[in-house]
């Protein structure tokens, strides 16, 4: 038996309802929640969310989705949340509809929040500037590896970890 094979069945043994994401060289654990779960830790710290649509179906790229979110994206939210006190409004999820790749929104590692300057202010004077991205967007990563970019009308985040919480 391959050892990819004989990790992904022991990750499934051991921890169900957790997936693995990689190959068996890079393969880790993460922890996909419910909608319901991510809106009920939102809610915990005073995060907002909003859709262009005003729903929440994860195959409906006008919507804000948190559907098979991993837990460390949405506890970097709260950590974001609570190191800035500032107004906090996620605007895109983990609908269809943004760029694909293994660390993109649909697989849960990324949210957008809405610009204001009270975040904008936070990101550029507490990370550190990292250049531009391939899109042009001006990239800052945070003390723990998370990194921000700056789309235009709103920050694209792409956490690694929870930010340290």
């Amino acid at each position: 038996m391959k050892f990819h094979s004989v990790l992904t069945a022991l990750a499934l043994v051991v921890a169900p309802g957790v997936a693995v994401v990689g190959t068996a060289t890079d393969a880790f654990a993460v922890t996909k929640i419910s909608h319901a779960t991510a809106t009920s830790m939102f809610r915990e710290v005073g995060v907002t969310w909003s859709s262009s649509g005003s729903c929440s179906d994860r195959n409906n790229s006008t919507c804000t989705s948190f559907e098979q979110l991993n837990l460390p994206t949405a506890q970097g939210a709260q950590t974001l949340k609570r190191a800035t006190g500032c107004v906090l409004d996620i605007t895109g999820g983990t609908e269809t509809g943004h760029a694909s790749g293994t660390y993109s929104h649909w697989n849960g590692y990324k949210l957008d929040y809405g610009k204001n300057t009270c975040v904008t202010n936070y990101i550029k004077n507490t990370f550190t500037y990292i250049g531009l991205r391939g899109d042009g967007a001006p990239q800052y990563r945070s003390g723990s590896g998370n990194v921000y970019a700056d789309e235009g009308n709103h920050w694209d985040v792409l956490y690694y970890n929870c930010g340290g919480c």
